[in-house]
């Protein structure tokens, strides 16, 4: 506010000069000149210096720091500027190619400004707004709005201005109104605006057939890709192109899997205070066989094979951002009450788009369940650089010969 003020000041300032330089008396221009100095302004200097020392409460806000994997990502203002916030609420939004990384306020108090826009792309630790943590300062759009200190301290000078030039009696500034310091640019504009005329005639009727083309007329939308489902493309293609896969279809007998579950399910909720699911059986499998055999949870690194003695399985959960692969680690150190809690947990986070990028880091295993969208058959893409991967299908009841009967198995 202080800056407006002084530029104010200016241009007062320069416009008594200029009518003072008519005069012949050089001594009389640098008397006014002096008497209109900023000093002389009307508005409080202890107003503008209280204005200039709340910038002390203002609080930098910066983006999080990323992990060596991701070196920038797309931003997203979820606020505007003079928007009130309170302390851990989310401003902004950051899109990796991994995931979203939420940007949330570090104190309570006003975004004063944003300093990047909606859609940049930035790095770690990257500053990304001020926020005003005092109550009495407005955020600088509104302080730019805000022209009250400058109307009043306007008329004030522009009063002794006019009074000034009365005692100096200069002539020429007395047959000149208060209006000689508009240029007359404007009012040429004006007269152009209003000479003009515009047709404010109601549209004609659209004919039946006119109504029925444009109701007729297919159109196109596109979407800008975010980083995430870009990222995801060319790691599956990278995938198609680098790895030699190989996809076998086997049949499993669900009966005693669904019953166990059904038996316990209750036992277990009361227990653990969660659901027993088939995830975790499934989990739970692949770490036992993972443990009888090393070289599926192998990995290639050039020409040496790194053996894993560590079994961390991804799992591919569906988000609305795109597909996302939180890892469980340690599951041969799991049992089932840690595997469905876990899985749970990381549901949550998919839904609400918080999930880490150190949540997504490694794995040696990859789960993908298509069941839930009711496939019978899939080829599930390797997640390099792990070296296999499972693909879960729907649960069918379905007729089989078992001892030649024919009998309905799941």
């Amino acid at each position: 506010m202080s800056q407006i003020v002084l530029l104010r000041a200016l241009h007062w300032s320069s416009s008594i000069a200029t009518a003072l330089r008519r005069t012949t008396s050089v001594h009389r221009l640098h008397q006014y000149q002096n008497h209109y100095s900023y000093s002389t302004l009307s508005t409080s200097s202890n107003e503008i210096l209280v204005r200039e020392n709340n910038t002390i409460d203002t609080v930098d806000v910066r983006a999080p720091s990323f992990p060596e994997s991701v070196k920038e990502g797309s931003i997203r203002l979820l606020k505007k500027v003079g928007d009130k916030v309170s302390a851990d609420e989310t401003i902004a939004e950051i899109e990796t190619d991994k995931t979203a990384l939420n940007i949330n306020a570090p104190q309570a108090g006003t975004i004063e400004i944003f300093l990047v826009a909606d859609g940049d792309n930035v790095t770690t630790n990257a500053h990304i707004a001020k926020l005003n943590t005092s109550n009495d300062v407005k955020p600088i759009s509104e302080n730019k709005k805000d022209s009250s200190i400058e109307k009043i301290d306007a008329e004030k000078v522009k009063h002794t201005l006019d009074e000034s030039i009365d005692k100096v009696n200069i002539e020429q500034t007395k047959e000149k109104s208060s209006t000689s310091f508009i240029s007359s640019k404007p009012s040429h504009i004006l007269t152009s605006v209003t000479g003009s005329k515009l047709d404010t005639s109601a549209p004609q009727n659209l004919t039946t057939s006119t109504k029925q083309q444009v109701s007729e007329a297919r159109s196109e939308t596109r979407v800008k890709m975010s980083k995430m489902r870009i990222r995801i493309a060319e790691r599956l293609k990278q995938a198609q192109n680098t790895c030699a896969m190989l996809t076998t279809f086997n049949e499993i007998d669900m009966s005693n899997i669904v019953e166990f579950r059904k038996k316990y399910a209750d036992q277990f909720f009361k227990r653990h205070k969660i659901k027993l699911g088939f995830m975790s059986a499934f989990i739970k499998a692949s770490a036992c066989a993972l443990v009888d055999n090393p070289i599926v949870n192998a990995i290639i690194d050039e020409n040496e094979i790194v053996y894993r003695h560590y079994i961390d399985i991804s799992v591919a959960v569906a988000s609305s951002k795109g597909l996302v692969v939180p890892v469980l680690r340690n599951v041969e150190k799991m049992n089932y009450a840690d595997i469905e809690r876990a899985i749970n947990e990381f549901g949550e986070k998919a839904k609400n788009n918080s999930l880490a990028i150190e949540d997504m880091d490694g794995g040696t295993f990859t789960i993908s369940n298509g069941g839930v969208f009711g496939s019978l058959f899939g080829t599930p893409i390797i997640n390099p650089p792990q070296s296999a991967i499972l693909g879960m299908h729907g649960i069918f009841d379905r007729p089989v010969t078992s001892n030649g009967k024919v009998i309905a198995l799941t």
